[in-house]
C-alpha cells in the first residue's frame, strides 16, 4: 500500500523560510507527478506547485519566485523550500502524488500545517 508522509511544517515569522518533504513509501514503480496543494481556512484547496519524474515543474503564478519544488527520485521524495513567506501562506500543505504500484492510484499526504505570524 502507498503511503505520503509529509514533515517540516511549523510556525515560522514573515520573511521566513521553511522546507516541507514529502516522502512515497510502499510498492511503488514509478511517479510521474508529486506535488503540494494547500487549503487556507475557509479557502479552497489550490495547487502550489508539481513537478514531473522528467525534471519539470508548474507553479501557481502567485507563487513564483518565492517556492521552489524539488524531487530525489531514487529516495521518492518530494520537497517544498518556501522563502519570504506572508502570512497569507498560512495553511495546511498537503503532498500529492500520482503513483504506478500494482495498479495507479492517487495519493495524498496528511496534511502539514505552516503558520505564518505577521
Amino acid at each position: 500500500q502507498v503511503q505520503l508522509v509529509e514533515s517540516g511544517g511549523g510556525l515560522v515569522q514573515a520573511g521566513g523560510s521553511l522546507r516541507l518533504s514529502c516522502a512515497a513509501t510502499g510498492r511503488i514503480f514509478s511517479i510521474p507527478t508529486m506535488g503540494w496543494y494547500r487549503q487556507a481556512p475557509g479557502k479552497q484547496r489550490e495547487l502550489v506547485a508539481f513537478s514531473s519524474s522528467d525534471g519539470s515543474a508548474k507553479y501557481a503564478d502567485s507563487l513564483k519566485g518565492r517556492f521552489t519544488i524539488s524531487r530525489d527520485n531514487v529516495k521518492n521524495t518530494v520537497y517544498l523550500q518556501m522563502n519570504s513567506l506572508k502570512s497569507d501562506d498560512t495553511a495546511v500543505y498537503y503532498c500529492n502524488a500520482r503513483v504506478r504500484s500494482t495498479d495507479w492510484g492517487d495519493y495524498w499526504g496528511q496534511g502539514a500545517q505552516v503558520t505564518v505570524s505577521s
